[in-house]
């Protein structure tokens, strides 16, 4: 009796174990998605921080141009509104397109995109985008993990007993961003 007692007692004890340790690997993995979405987050701000200074430096050559200007502050303070990581992911969608757009009208004012101030600006935003680049491709390298390990077997049992949830990627939804510029010299 005693013994079968004990082995009872192990395969308990190792139930438990075998749970605790897939409920922390999801923690951590949970706790990784976070922290890589606040990467993404600082330069999300230091985004949002640039364009402001590219308006007021383009405000000057660009008279004639008022909806453009407009449309690119307003899809920035909706960006900035958001609240969930999926309405950021769908507002930075449209301040890219926004973003896009304004820089294509920059193209027909030599003036403004030979200031050395509006350069200096689309330089670091460059570089800012680039960095929100790596930065939501670590993001959803995170999510990828945390995702699958909540829906493979057998960690999907412990996930759906503690109630963890899948996170959204960090997409382009608007398809004009997928596709490839064609670039003309003519």
């Amino acid at each position: 009796m005693g013994l079968v007692l004990l082995v009872f007692l192990g395969i308990i004890v190792v139930a438990i174990m075998w749970i605790v340790g897939i409920y922390n690997s999801l923690v951590r993995l949970r706790n990784q998605v976070k922290n890589a979405w606040s990467q993404i987050d600082v330069q999300l701000k230091r985004r949002h921080d640039l364009i402001p200074n590219l308006i007021e430096t383009a405000k000057g050559y660009m008279k004639h141009e008022r909806e453009t200007l407009q449309n690119l502050t307003e899809a920035r303070s909706r960006a900035m509104g958001a609240d969930s990581i999926g309405e950021k992911i769908k507002a930075e969608g449209q301040l890219s397109e926004a973003m896009g757009k304004f820089f294509v009208v920059v193209e027909n004012y030599p003036d403004l995109k030979a200031s050395q101030n509006f350069l200096a600006l689309q330089e670091e935003l460059s570089t800012t985008e680039n960095r929100i680049a790596y930065s939501r491709q670590g993001y959803n390298d995170q999510v990828l993990f945390l995702n699958n390990k909540i829906q493979m077997f057998p960690s999907s049992i412990i996930a759906g007993m503690f109630h963890f949830k899948e996170e959204e990627f960090f997409e382009i939804e608007d398809i004009k961003e997928k596709e490839v510029p064609q670039v003309d010299f003519s």
